[in-house]
């Protein structure tokens, strides 16, 4: 038998053993699952990869009672829905099925050391042939929301194009109410003809194009077309919940002004990135252009359905559609038919609304939140200054134009260089390879050769020069860009669009850019950060980046007929030192001249 003290001593040590026993498993469990914690947010930062497969291939379909045959990605049109999160690797096999040459941007993707993968013809990669194939093989890398993908070459992007939706990374909330739905919707153009002899045909006499036939939503054009309420787009909402409306603005050559009958739209995002929320009945577009909107439905069954419309703004002087499309938005009842409801219309602004188009772009700030910074640059390396507008060309000779005047075409320029690209190779191979020199030269300017009142009275001559010229920037070099307007053959607004980079819009105005009073004026707090952004018409917008993407990356105007009259440039973004600044070498299917 054991005495008083044994026993006292048996248990004291007991406990002391059972005491650091659980402590011990207790410190386990929780390395464990700070481990476990640690790993699933490592694996969720990194990503999956996602394969897609593209079938560039032709379809039959029928528009305003015609019936044509259009280039799709497997068959869809609008082409297929793209999903990945952020951190995502994707990787998309397009294989070419028909005669035309193809290759596909992905609008807004960063494509950090991937420039290979970057899409536009000529300038990052040579097409892709018939009976070809191409992997685009790119990681997601700090982007999350609305981008887009479409063909780059000629006016292919009239059918090839599609939503590309990056959320965010799992477990990461929206900064925003958490939406009930998400909702594609893809504002486009429908030609009866085909949009490539459309351009051809302006190309050869020098003239405008032809405009289009109608605007769709979704590919749809809806009732106020003749023959098309059958091809009406529909969007289904219960009352009170809450909708993100992803909206793209994929036409060729519109920008549109979008509203909801009787309803009230949040804008929270513009070009993947996030803004300060604002409210507003009208969205406004340009063409590359995304936004996101929610849109919180009526509490209780309305009885009545609701007209979305679309329709152009524009202050130029050419022809363009200034037709209007419709769709409908209506609520869902599981008693009430819908046949006899009254369909409520909204209004849009006149067509060259410029006062509200300012006023609206004005309302986009940069979330600036400690999870979501506005890295505007505050300091700046480099300055330009890029006039973009239109201007002519000489006709050639022995042949009648139908530019400006019989003996002109229409042409279009930055800093009055008119784009040519090379078409035996690309930039970025020329560059990469080290044989650029005979491909683009290294001198374009940094800022007009000859100033003019930009938007005054414009000068006598109206010619163009042109060539294949680049801007060379060092690595890590932070821009600062002022695009001017011109008045040269009509005042409009120039949706510019460049490729590898976000900016940030520090300031815009309208009239001339007063480099010693507008700069004043910046912000470079909390400015809206965008990869497409309207140079406004009869104005100026001043942008900066951080050229922190190795590669040769296009920037050029995203109204289609102005890209082929060569407002467009390029710049060179040279290797950095480390090897995470150097660009990647080309993949092995990389597709050949």
């Amino acid at each position: 038998e054991l005495d008083h003290k044994t026993i006292e001593y048996t248990k004291n040590k007991y406990n002391f053993f059972s005491l650091n026993m659980a402590t011990w498993v207790l410190h386990y469990l929780s390395v464990a699952f700070l481990i476990t914690i640690s790993y699933n947010i490592d694996a969720a930062s990194a990503g999956i990869t996602r394969h897609y497969q593209f079938d560039i291939q032709l379809k039959n379909i029928t528009r305003l009672c015609k019936t044509k045959t259009i280039v799709t990605v497997n068959g869809k049109f609008p082409g297929p829905k793209v999903t990945a999160r952020e951190g995502d690797n994707l990787q998309i096999k397009v294989v070419n099925h028909v005669s035309n040459n193809i290759s596909i941007h992905w609008h807004g993707i960063r494509q950090l050391r991937t420039g290979w993968a970057d899409g536009p013809s000529y300038v990052t990669q040579c097409p892709i042939r018939t009976g070809q194939s191409y992997v685009y093989n790119f990681t997601v890398t700090g982007q999350r929301g609305t981008l887009w993908w479409h063909a780059h070459i000629q006016w292919m992007r009239a059918t090839v194009y599609g939503p590309l939706i990056i959320l965010p990374k799992l477990h990461q909330p929206y900064p925003f109410p958490k939406p009930y739905k998400q909702v594609p919707i893809i504002f486009g153009e429908w030609f009866n003809a085909d949009p490539q002899a459309v351009v051809q045909q302006a190309l050869q006499t020098g003239g405008g194009p032809n405009a289009s036939d109608a605007h769709t939503f979704n590919g749809l054009p809806g009732p106020l077309y003749n023959c098309s309420t059958k091809d009406t787009y529909k969007l289904m909402v219960k009352p009170g919940k809450t909708y993100l409306l992803r909206l793209i603005n994929a036409a060729l050559d519109d920008e549109l002004f979008f509203t909801i009958a009787n309803h009230t739209l949040t804008v929270v995002e513009a070009d993947a990135s996030y803004v300060k929320p604002f409210q507003t009945s009208i969205v406004l577009l340009g063409p590359g252009q995304t936004t996101n909107v929610l849109l919180k439905t009526k509490p209780s069954y309305p009885n009545a359905t609701f007209y979305m419309l679309a329709r152009p703004y524009f202050t130029g002087q050419g022809t363009i559609d200034n037709t209007t499309v419709a769709g409908i938005l209506q609520y869902q009842h599981h008693s009430k038919s819908s046949k006899n409801l009254s369909i409520i219309k909204p209004s849009l602004p006149p067509i060259n609304s410029t006062s509200y188009a300012a006023n609206f772009t004005k309302m986009f700030r940069s979330l600036a939140s400690s999870t979501f910074p506005a890295n505007v640059p505050k300091t700046v390396d480099k300055k330009f200054f890029f006039t973009v507008g239109l201007g002519t060309n000489p006709c050639p000779k022995n042949q009648t134009c139908q530019g400006p005047t019989n003996t002109t075409k229409f042409a279009a320029s930055i800093n009055n260089v008119s784009f040519i690209l090379p078409n035996k190779t690309s930039l970025l191979q020329s560059y990469f390879l080290g044989k650029s020199k005979n491909v683009f030269m290294t001198d374009f300017p940094t800022a007009p050769i000859f100033p003019f009142n930009y938007t005054g009275t414009p000068p006598n001559n109206t010619m163009v020069s042109r060539g294949t010229k680049v801007v060379v920037l060092k690595y890590n070099t932070t821009v600062e860009l002022v695009l001017q307007g011109t008045s040269i053959l009509g005042i409009e607004a120039h949706p510019i669009h460049l490729h590898g980079f976000n900016f940030f819009v520090v300031g815009q105005g309208f009239g001339n850019f007063n480099p010693a009073i507008d700069p004043k004026q910046y912000n470079l707090v909390d400015p809206v950060e965008r990869n497409t952004i309207n140079v406004p018409s009869g104005g100026w917008v001043a942008i900066r980046f951080l050229a922190d993407n190795p590669g040769v990356w296009l920037m050029h105007c995203h109204i289609e007929i102005h890209l082929s009259w060569g407002l467009t440039m390029a710049w060179v973004v040279l290797d950095g030192d480390l090897p995470n600044q150097k660009i990647l070498p080309p993949p092995s299917d990389f597709p050949k001249c």
